[in-house]
């Protein structure tokens, strides 16, 4: 209950906001912004802004609440404000930043300022980052924050909890303690609420919970996401190659790559960054989208090249113009159909090498039927319209013969494309398109000419 109302005051707070900055009033804007919205509330408005009005919230934000604002902006806006900064201006606002994000966030910025940054930082915490910044963003040990709690297994439970006592606060989402030996060796997890009801005389070796499996430090991050979902976790331990621990990762990171692997599979198939901006200025979108479109036209014009081809026949039958574009159009639903569903495949782990050719088997069956019951359905369509028998079953054909080459395509390409570390969703689709606009303007047209010539 406290939660609904919590969120319709929000609403309310972004409401009155708006009618505010409407009318101008720019004291009542910067006090509903600074005392009655949260940063990530704050950071939703300054991305739902247009740029203008953007850099007049910006403005008004306070410069204790900049940093965690900067936590929950998407890279691009925040890339914008963190090129304003210097180092020292920098170091202010990422005071209180967990290791974690503060490694996103320095990866966005030159060597030279994030070398600056780090040296105003002490020993322990700047440790602490460039055991992050070690390893790649999209790993277990990008993700990873090094400030965990450790026991040790020979302890026991009260001496545990008087030392969380001495603590002012627990690492956010900590749900459970991590057992390490005295070389810092993973154990095992000693479950806070296990903790709290067992027997305070035992040892930490007796409550604790040792079939954990640590996640290894270069385990992608899609994957790391994967075992949080699949096992419901919270937290997990993470281990070098030795097995010993040098960090965990929370639930609150999972998902925000969770997020942005949906966002990056949706706009990528568009040929978008997914950390576009949606309010970015003119010139910065038409130079982001004008790649994309010219690696369109060039498809485009391999599809027209074809169909140049038997420029003879289409003029001897006009009625070959007119019902092409069916075939294609056929062929890349189809096609596409088959790419989302492997894609997504892929993206979860379902798919693998010994499962690829049930799925071949069961694409290319799948396309058969349908293409016999659509070919059916235009063929007769076909045939009632130009009065022609011979173009029903011409287009019939073609019809078949294309969704079977998408539906084969849709599936062997994206694992093609993997295999060669080519991103599937932001590349399958022009290359799907192109294929079965080739393959359905070269089946029917080339049938045309066979029975027409």
């Amino acid at each position: 209950m406290s939660d609904i109302l919590e969120k319709s005051q929000a609403r309310q707070r972004l409401r009155s906001l708006s009618e505010a900055l409407d009318s101008g009033a720019l004291k009542q804007v910067a006090r509903i912004l600074n005392g009655g919205l949260s940063p990530s509330d704050i950071a939703h408005l300054l991305e739902s802004s247009p740029p203008r009005q953007r850099a007049l919230l910006w403005n008004l934000v306070d410069k204790q609440l900049e940093g965690d604002v900067l936590q929950y902006l998407n890279e691009d806006i925040r890339a914008e404000y963190l090129s304003r900064l210097n180092a020292q201006e920098l170091a202010d606002i990422i005071e209180d930043f967990e290791s974690d994000d503060l490694a996103d966030l320095l990866q966005q910025l030159p060597d030279k300022v994030i070398q600056e940054v780090l040296d105003t930082m002490d020993d322990q915490d700047r440790q602490r980052v460039e055991e992050v910044l070690s390893y790649p963003e999209d790993t277990a040990g990008g993700l990873m924050n090094t400030d965990t709690i450790t026991v040790r297994p020979d302890i026991s439970i009260d001496v545990v909890l008087r030392y969380l006592r001495r603590h002012r606060a627990l690492p956010p989402m900590t749900d459970s303690l991590i057992v390490v030996s005295r070389r810092d060796e993973f154990i095992g997890m000693l479950p806070i609420t296990k903790m709290l009801v067992s027997n305070q005389a035992a040892t930490v070796r007796e409550v604790m919970d040792t079939d954990i499996e640590p996640i290894p430090v270069t385990l992608s991050d899609t994957k790391v996401a994967t075992l949080f979902e699949r096992y419901d976790l919270i937290s997990a331990p993470v281990v070098n190659q030795e097995g010993h621990l040098l960090g965990r990762i929370t639930i609150d990171d999972v998902v925000d790559v969770i997020r942005e692997d949906a966002d990056h599979s949706l706009l990528s198939m568009a040929g978008l960054d997914d950390d576009e901006d949606t309010f970015a200025p003119v010139w910065k979108t038409t130079r982001r989208r004008a790649v994309w479109l010219g690696v369109n036209l060039l498809t485009a014009f391999i599809a027209s090249a074809v169909i140049g081809l038997f420029e003879d026949t289409i003029e001897k039958v006009v009625a070959l113009a007119v019902l092409m574009p069916i075939v294609a159009s056929m062929g890349g639903i189809a096609g596409s159909q088959t790419l989302t569903l492997v894609i997504r495949g892929m993206a979860v782990g379902q798919i693998s090498g010994t499962n690829v050719g049930w799925l071949l088997n069961r694409e290319f069956l799948s396309a058969i039927l349908n293409g016999m019951l659509w070919a059916g359905v235009v063929a007769a369509a076909a045939t009632i319209w130009f009065q022609d028998l011979t173009i029903g079953a011409i287009i019939a054909a073609a019809l078949i013969f294309n969704l079977v080459a998408a539906a084969l395509v849709g599936t062997v390409l994206p694992l093609f494309l993997k295999s060669r570390n080519i991103d599937p969703a932001l590349a399958g689709s022009v290359i799907l398109t192109t294929v079965t606009d080739v393959v359905g303007f070269m089946s029917f047209l080339g049938l045309a000419t066979i029975f027409y010539a």
